[in-house]
């Protein structure tokens, strides 16, 4: 068999600034975050212009294990993926009434024969109009649930915090399509239930509150929130867990739980997800209609749920990090494991190199799942200690050091585990077998 692939840190397109201060990507005096310092330090995000980023390697492998995670939820409530247009016409969002609503937040362009456009911040009115061009759809093809993984635009007038506010960035929007109210609540709440499975696979202190439905409209919505100190929303909360909202849904000053009268406690939020119940306020635009079991056409009933893909990588290492060490979802970790090999000089020197080749080997035969997840820290000119700060700043879950121990018999391996902090110190053997636990989408 081929030997495994080693992939090494010096050749990573990471370009790591873990001791100086990550500069800020707005002007001087513009307010930064943990998330986005941390993500400039450590080479996962770079800035191209006013909230936009190239999203580098490590970050992309971490969008990618998020986005693997997500398909298994939707999939399960019956989602099936597709893909729109970023380039959405004019005239669908007149029709909706939102060409004007939404205002300058539009990027607008129009093409050589002076067709107006926009970049899509969101696929209400296209998906809208698949679904109408479908002339024959019966009751009996509803639910529809469709959702995709794209790129949206928004243009911010004041982007900032890094991905947590940007103008381009990615998101998962689905769109159901029901034959009445009561079964367009029955998608709502499977759905609702997706997000929460979702945020507790990834381990995220997540809290669910009835929110304004803004420019999407509909009757009912609800955010997905990650209380953060940074977040841009204000929740008020139950310490009973009866009642949560947004206050911008509240009349005045409510200060009570309606369900146990106990005091609310206020916090601020990140918004990673939303839902809404739109009712047929776009397929009536669009006249997307089914063939009801009495042979009559009739409006579908339709929902909306969005997440903030990008927005989530951001959140997540925002609310579990240190100041400054970052903390992924460890499902979704860039990579799950560092090798730290001795120094080059010392007297484990060679021995160490052997072991780790061995581990690797011994690794990829055992766990082949695990096989692409690993990293090499081949800077050898450095110390084991000073190798190891990084590695924790960069928050790969588990680190192996091939240290003084390695020439022991048999030979043991220092094993850090940075989501809980301890140290193990292990044979190849006892490697493979705590590896054996880690899960990857």
């Amino acid at each position: 068999p081929a030997k495994a692939k080693r992939l090494l840190l010096s050749q990573l397109f990471q370009p790591l600034n873990l001791q100086g201060e990550a500069e800020g990507d707005g002007g001087p005096g513009e307010p930064t975050c943990r998330s986005q310092k941390l993500m400039l330090q450590g080479g996962l995000i770079h800035p191209s212009g006013p909230g936009c980023y190239h999203y580098l390697p490590p970050t992309v492998r971490a969008m990618e294990k998020l986005v693997k995670v997500i398909d298994e939820e939707m999939r399960a409530v019956g989602g099936q993926k597709l893909n729109m247009p970023s380039l959405s016409s004019a005239e669908l969002w007149r029709a909706s009434g939102r060409w004007d609503q939404m205002g300058p937040e539009l990027f607008r362009l129009a093409d050589r024969h002076g067709k107006g456009y926009c970049l899509a911040p969101t696929h209400e009115e296209a998906v809208t109009e698949l679904v109408a061009s479908q002339v024959n759809l019966s009751y009996r093809q509803l639910p529809l649930r469709l959702y995709q993984v794209t790129r949206k635009f928004r243009d911010e007038p004041k982007p900032r915090f890094g991905l947590l506010r940007s103008r381009e960035f990615y998101m998962k929007d689905m769109y159901s399509f029901d034959t009445s109210e009561g079964a367009a609540l029955q998608s709502y709440e499977l759905v609702s239930d997706a997000y929460r499975s979702l945020f507790q696979r990834l381990g995220l202190p997540f809290v669910r509150v009835r929110a304004a439905a803004g420019s999407i409209g509909g009757t009912l919505s609800h955010e997905f929130q990650l209380p953060a100190e940074v977040g841009e929303d204000r929740l008020l909360l139950c310490p009973e867990g009866h009642f949560a909202a947004n206050v911008e849904t509240l009349n005045g000053e409510q200060t009570s739980c309606p369900t146990c009268r106990g005091k609310l406690t206020q916090t601020k939020g990140i918004e990673v997800g939303h839902t809404f119940y739109l009712g047929t306020k776009y397929s009536s635009v669009s006249n997307a209609v089914f063939c009801s079991p009495g042979n009559k056409p009739q409006l579908a009933e339709m929902g909306c749920y969005g997440l903030g893909i990008t927005r989530i990588l951001a959140a997540s290492i925002e609310v579990l990090s240190t100041e400054d060490s970052i903390r992924w979802p460890s499902l979704i970790a860039p990579y799950q494991l560092c090798f730290i090999p001795p120094k080059k000089g010392s007297r484990e020197e060679e021995e160490g190199a052997v072991l780790l080749e061995q581990v690797y080997e011994d690794l990829a035969q055992a766990l082949p799942h695990l096989a692409g997840d690993w990293v090499l820290d081949d800077r050898t000119q450095m110390t084991i200690g000073k190798r190891l700060k990084d590695a924790n700043k960069l928050g790969y879950p588990y680190v192996v050091v091939a240290g003084k121990r390695i020439c022991e018999d048999p030979p043991v391996f220092e094993v850090w585990s940075q989501n809980t902090g301890e140290a193990l110190f292990l044979t190849k053997e006892g490697v493979i077998e705590l590896l054996s636990k880690v899960q990857v989408p």
